[in-house]
């Protein structure tokens, strides 16, 4: 590792954010296992919440997939390191507020919860294998959303 990957695990075991990836995982039911560059995996989440083939708290990325999955995915896993640096900069749990409001404003503009969330599209869209979606004005998301109620 780095001097700058030990200080992002120290960092982020610090500011909790990597504690609060540990207790998601355990609430999960997942396994745990070293991943590189500082990385943890907590593989096996049970949980149907979040929506996604992988998430990142802290330094642990946490899925309902076996390691395998990991090692498959190098470039999923590049994608995954750098939200871990998101929560690097914003002194850890401040992170999931922020990125909640970058979803929201996200589905507002495209109807899409990643596109122009700025979370993500830091992260790499493409490396997190989302599709960007094109901004649609705010009046034909919101009918489309209603409409669907």
């Amino acid at each position: 590792m780095t001097r700058w990957q030990v200080l992002k695990l120290v960092w982020n075991t610090v500011n909790l954010s990597t504690v609060a990836g540990v207790v998601v995982g355990l609430i999960g039911r997942a396994r745990f296992s070293r991943g590189p560059r500082g990385l943890f995996y907590a593989t096996g989440y049970k949980l149907k919440f979040p929506v996604a083939g992988a998430f990142t708290i802290g330094n642990m990325i946490l899925t309902k997939h076996d390691r395998a999955y990991f090692e498959a995915r190098p470039v999923l896993v590049r994608h995954e390191e750098r939200h871990s640096w998101q929560y690097f900069c914003l002194f850890g749990l401040p992170m999931l507020p922020l990125y909640v409001l970058g979803v929201v404003w996200s589905f507002l503009r495209t109807g899409c919860p990643a596109s122009r969330n700025p979370f993500e599209r830091l992260a790499s869209l493409k490396d997190g294998n989302y599709d960007e979606k094109p901004v649609r004005p705010l009046g034909q998301i919101l009918s489309q959303t209603f409409r669907r109620s």
